[in-house]
């Protein structure tokens, strides 16, 4: 198919595809005549990826690039290149999270960029206690430990106590995660996946928990259903 084919199929315009193939996100199409290329399917594909990563992930192009690359390598373990899509995803960026300067500073321990030393401790213990395979430091435990400093902070530090069945939870709804995202064979689907599967994801199990706050406290409190 021609560029404009190609456009039209994935919805991008003729001078984002250009820019893209300069970036080295796209592979260029293959020469037809001096003026006129010719793409694929992997195309499509490749394309449909790079809009999920920006519009879906809130990547930056920069970032897109680095994960394209993780793709393209074929010696890059699936484990490590969905863990490199994750991390990216999302509104925590790099600086910070993983070798940037901490947005905390001094009072990091009052509740700043890492969360307190408390908080920090108990995010470490449940890992080990659950025998989780992930690193104290990842984005995902700094935020955990921001998020129990926050409400120690505001006076809900005994929320700290349900921890456990959020976990419980967490794991049941992380392997319904994986196992989706399985049923996709290409790695660029499986990237996609997890980029759609965890922003929107978020926001489903954000909407599902809120109506069955709604339910539960019409059963615990007889408010009346919305």
């Amino acid at each position: 198919m021609r560029i404009g084919e190609l456009s039209r199929r994935t919805g991008v315009s003729v001078p984002t595809i250009k820019f893209y193939v300069r970036e080295g996100l796209l592979p260029a199409g293959r020469l037809t005549s001096p003026n006129q290329a010719a793409y694929e399917e992997t195309h499509v594909r490749r394309l449909r990826l790079i809009r999920a990563l920006i519009d879906v992930g809130g990547m930056s192009v920069a970032a897109v690039g680095e994960v394209i690359a993780a793709v393209d390598d074929p010696d890059r373990p699936l484990h490590d290149l969905l863990g490199e899509a994750a991390r990216r995803i999302g509104p925590h960026s790099d600086e910070g999270a993983s070798g940037g300067e901490p947005s905390g500073g001094e009072d990091e321990d009052e509740g700043g960029g890492l969360g307190s030393a408390e908080a920090r401790k108990r995010v470490e213990t449940l890992i080990d206690e659950r025998g989780w395979r992930c690193r104290t430091e990842s984005p995902a435990s700094q935020a955990l430990a921001v998020a129990l400093t926050a409400l120690d902070s505001v006076g809900h530090g005994r929320f700290a106590e349900v921890l456990d069945v959020y976990a419980d939870a967490a794991e049941q709804v992380a392997r319904v995660d994986l196992e989706y995202v399985a049923h996709h064979v290409a790695r660029e689907d499986l990237v996609e996946s997890v980029a759609v599967g965890t922003v929107l994801g978020d926001a489903l199990f954000s909407a599902l928990r809120r109506l069955a706050h709604i339910d539960a406290s019409d059963r615990l409190f007889g408010g009346g259903a919305e």
